[in-house]
């Protein structure tokens, strides 16, 4: 095996477990100061959507990214925890009947079917929320034009420019197919943003120059648009018991993808060619850049 791709592998699974023990330790029964009271049920709910496995890759470009431009470990760890709260929140809503209407994610029941509709929307609330306390809190030790760079960052890439707004464009979709450009602007916004933030975030956090975060920027723009295409593929040929959650669903609602515009080859094709684009944009870190670069490779290669 590639020593690249074991470190690759070794660094992903440490760094998700550290993103969890941190989540799990966020997400405890006491009060924060001006909390009130941490609702019992709503709580759970909460943990439910967070602390259910999965890759953390989101939070794992953040630390990687970071670690390339000489940012501090342990505020990073807790922006990606922050992250990694957005993405959860979205999922439990995009999960819900009036969205997506899945029951299934990571291999678990969703959080509306283990709890109810009421409480899912209340936790994917409150997980959107907490993310912006986790990067405003002191225990988050960056100085406060960062803390608020970070903030700036975030809102554009989760809100209505970005992936909230990419998720109003993909349920339209489903009564009136959008060209190629629209599908395209479509995943950028619903996918693509808080992979790019991810990727520009560890230059935030490292205080890096324009260029620097100019280049993770688009760095994180390719990733993203791969990681989308990857996910369009295995749609269309995995089984919902490798993904953990249902497959087949863009085709059965009718809804374009550029895997349906263009067909399998091409998008394979593309991806490949995406992240190639991606690893060339690193090639001047050098060897540091090795872990980012495989990430990409990762994205393209999943199987779930």
């Amino acid at each position: 095996m590639d020593s690249t791709y074991s470190s690759f592998e070794h660094r992903l699974k440490d760094n998700a477990g550290k993103i969890e023990a941190l989540l799990n330790r966020l997400l405890a029964d006491a009060s924060l100061d001006d909390e009130i009271v941490r609702p019992a049920r709503l709580l759970s709910a909460m943990r439910h959507g967070v602390l259910n496995g999965g890759k953390r890759l989101r939070p794992f470009l953040i630390l990687e990214s970071a670690a390339l431009l000489g940012g501090d470990a342990d505020a990073a760890l807790r922006i990606a925890a922050a992250l990694e709260c957005v993405h959860c929140y979205s999922l439990v809503h995009d999960d819900l009947p009036a969205m997506d209407d899945d029951n299934l994610r990571r291999g678990q029941p969703t959080v509306h079917i283990a709890y109810d509709y009421a409480t899912a929307i209340l936790a994917g609330d409150s997980l959107l929320t907490y993310a912006f306390d986790i990067i405003a809190a002191p225990e988050t030790q960056l100085p406060a034009d960062r803390k608020v760079a970070l903030v700036l960052a975030l809102s554009r890439a989760a809100g209505i420019g970005g992936m909230a707004g990419g998720q109003a464009l993909d349920l339209a979709a489903e009564k009136e197919t959008p060209d190629e450009s629209g599908i395209t602007t479509l995943q950028a916004m619903k996918t693509g943003a808080l992979i790019r933030f991810a990727c520009e975030a560890g230059a935030i956090i490292a205080g890096a120059s324009d260029e620097d975060r100019k280049c993770l920027r688009l760095f994180g723009e390719k990733t993203g648009l791969a990681f989308q295409l990857a996910d369009d593929l295995l749609d269309l040929t995995a089984d919902a018991a490798t993904m953990g959650k249902a497959t087949g669903k863009d085709a059965a609602r009718g809804k374009g993808t550029l895997v349906g515009l263009h067909g399998r080859e091409w998008a394979e094709a593309t991806v490949s060619r995406l992240v190639t684009e991606a690893g060339d944009l690193l090639s001047g870190y050098g060897d540091k850049a090795n872990i980012l670069i495989e990430t990409a490779r990762f994205v393209a290669n999943r199987r779930n």
